[in-house]
């Protein structure tokens, strides 16, 4: 599981996108590191709300379509409702692998595998960028069925890639059948270029891979695959609840562009 006392010295993506989610499992690394970020960008607690609804809807959307199983890389710390909960209230027989690196993760994980007992949920410590290691881990083969369609989740994950992200979501869907998903959600520029790379820096700093992409590098990511309706649009504007939009105002406060890409 690593050193904790290590860990705890420097912020981790997770543990800090828990502090703007209101949770309480970080540490003062963490929190420091936020409140810098908080500074800068003081609606960023606004934009992880709206990027933990987007994950929610977009699995009501998939497990509809009939999507029976998930992997979510970059889980990050449990919050209810996790995912395998959203899915398997629709398709109790859903399955689910749960990816993540920080320790605190793996700590609490169990909340993680309490699946619905039609279904199945597993849990796999494993770095995003190594996607052999979580394709052919035993954790992923035991619970999900590569011959058929997969729903793969990357919420807020794609910005803490400093590589080619189009290549290393491409390799994960090269494995997946015909009719898969893939649902991403990713900080962009386009609306505050300045606020979004003083972020950029605040994480760099403190050892953290992070970059913002704009519209067209977001686009990327989905090469080849059938983009659904509404196609790339701020998260919250992703087949959102309710009869009321957001003014346009809002999108610069998440800054953030969504979207759901289907395998032909």
């Amino acid at each position: 599981m690593g050193n904790v006392n290590q860990e705890s010295d420097r912020p981790h993506p997770a543990r800090m996108y828990d502090y703007f989610l209101g949770g309480t499992n970080n540490y003062d690394a963490d929190r420091s590191a936020a409140k810098e970020i908080l500074g800068v960008w003081p609606t960023i607690q606004v934009a992880a709300r709206v990027n933990r609804a987007f994950m929610q809807r977009s699995t009501q959307f998939l497990a509809s379509a009939g999507i029976r199983q998930f992997l979510d890389i970059g889980t990050g710390i449990p919050t209810e409702p996790n995912l395998h909960q959203i899915a398997q209230n629709l398709a109790p027989d859903a399955r689910i692998v749960y990816v993540d690196n920080d320790p605190i993760v793996l700590a609490q994980s169990h909340a993680l595998i309490a699946s619905h007992p039609d279904g199945a949920t597993a849990y796999l410590h494993a770095d995003a960028t190594d996607p052999d290691s979580i394709l052919r881990s035993p954790q992923l083969r035991d619970t999900i069925d590569l011959s058929q369609p997969v729903g793969l989740s990357l919420i807020a994950l794609s910005h803490f890639i400093d590589g080619d992200a189009t290549q290393l979501v491409g390799t994960y869907l090269d494995a997946f059948a015909p009719g898969s998903y893939v649902v991403i959600c990713q900080v962009t520029g386009d609306y505050d270029p300045a606020q979004v790379a003083v972020v950029r820096e605040i994480y760099r700093a403190r050892g953290i891979n992070a970059r913002e992409r704009n519209r067209e590098e977001f686009a990327a990511l989905f090469h080849d695959l059938e983009l659904v309706e509404p196609g790339i649009v701020p998260p919250h504007r992703w087949r959102p609840n309710g009869i009321i939009s957001p003014p346009e105002s809002h999108d610069a406060k998440v800054s953030c562009y969504a979207a759901v890409g289907r395998k032909p």
